[in-house]
């Protein structure tokens, strides 16, 4: 799904869908390809955490529909524009390709060396080893949030590769088809840039059964049925004791034990703090308000957690 306001930034002019493919065959054997438009809009919320550090601002992501091309119709599109092609692995069969905007990726490469983002004039007609450095960066961040958003169908590793120019890819020929999932990035009132993953249809062909299926995708948590299931599990009470001492004597003067005998006992300036069976740390004996009371001075948790 889609805000308003994502909607608005949209392409004017719609993509080619998919059609009748070499030998009279279709460029799409998923058929409605909801699934993976679902998949796509995961991927979308999750963008959010990758670009906004690397713009330094406040950003909208959102998925734009999907569309099925000929590699070679999807390059003629792009035409001769500056572009980052990233090939990502996807393990265990298959490969995808990430595909950026040259202006993205120098503006993304200014801000990361303190720049403002400015972008060099004339553009560069090729990407430069600091900017393709830029692009596998990015690749690898988005490498998380994509087997995220596969989990519900498939478990997908992705890896990025080496950078590749515009003019070829060694993942694809000009005839094969590919799907194309398109992601708009847009902050404040500026302009949207947009980022494709393309899918080429063979790499897919494993997970026909799942993107052909339902997606069963797990609901967000209602924020006010989180919020009372905390203050609940606040609320639980532990019984917290202290034990002072564990003298070991002997069953013959257990035998002999009578009122008025005394049992010795020595303890260290610290004693251990239990919640059940569990150690909670330890603390030094002393009073407070007229009771006798133990003050903190370590966390058992806490030491853990160092560990």
């Amino acid at each position: 799904m889609v805000n308003a306001a994502a909607t608005a930034d949209r392409r004017a002019a719609p993509r080619a869908d998919s059609g009748p493919a070499f030998g009279g065959g279709k460029l799409n054997p998923f058929g409605d390809l909801h699934t993976l438009q679902h998949l796509s809009a995961r991927l979308a919320r999750s963008m959010r955490g990758v670009f906004e550090p690397l713009l330094r601002q406040d950003v909208r992501c959102w998925a734009e529909p999907l569309a099925v091309q000929r590699f070679a119709d999807y390059r003629a599109e792009r035409a001769d524009t500056l572009s980052a092609w990233l090939p990502m692995d996807m393990r265990p069969a298959g490969a995808a390709l990430l595909v950026l905007d040259g202006t993205l990726v120098l503006e993304m490469l200014d801000l990361f060396f303190g720049g403002n983002g400015a972008v060099p004039q004339p553009m560069p007609t090729e990407l430069s080893p600091a900017a393709e450095a830029m692009v596998t960066r990015l690749g690898t961040m988005l490498a998380a949030p994509l087997r995220s958003a596969w989990e519900p169908l498939a478990k997908v590793e992705f890896t990025p590769g080496v950078v590749e120019n515009s003019s070829s890819s060694g993942i694809m020929d000009g005839d094969d088809a590919a799907i194309v999932t398109r992601f708009g990035i847009a902050a404040g009132t500026a302009k949207p840039v947009f980022v494709d993953i393309l899918y080429p249809v063979a790499a897919l062909k494993p997970h026909t059964t799942a993107l052909t299926g339902n997606v069963l995708d797990k609901p967000e948590p209602d924020p006010a049925w989180r919020n009372g299931l905390t203050r609940t599990v606040m609320g639980v009470k532990f019984r917290v004791r202290s034990v002072l001492a564990e003298p070991v004597v002997p069953l013959s003067m257990l035998m002999d034990l009578k009122p008025g005998d005394v049992i010795p006992i020595s303890f260290g300036p610290n004693v251990p703090v239990m919640v059940g069976d569990d150690c909670l740390g330890a603390g030094t004996v002393g009073t407070s308000n007229g009771h006798a009371a133990i003050r903190l001075t370590s966390l058992a948790r806490v030491e853990g957690s160092d560990a």
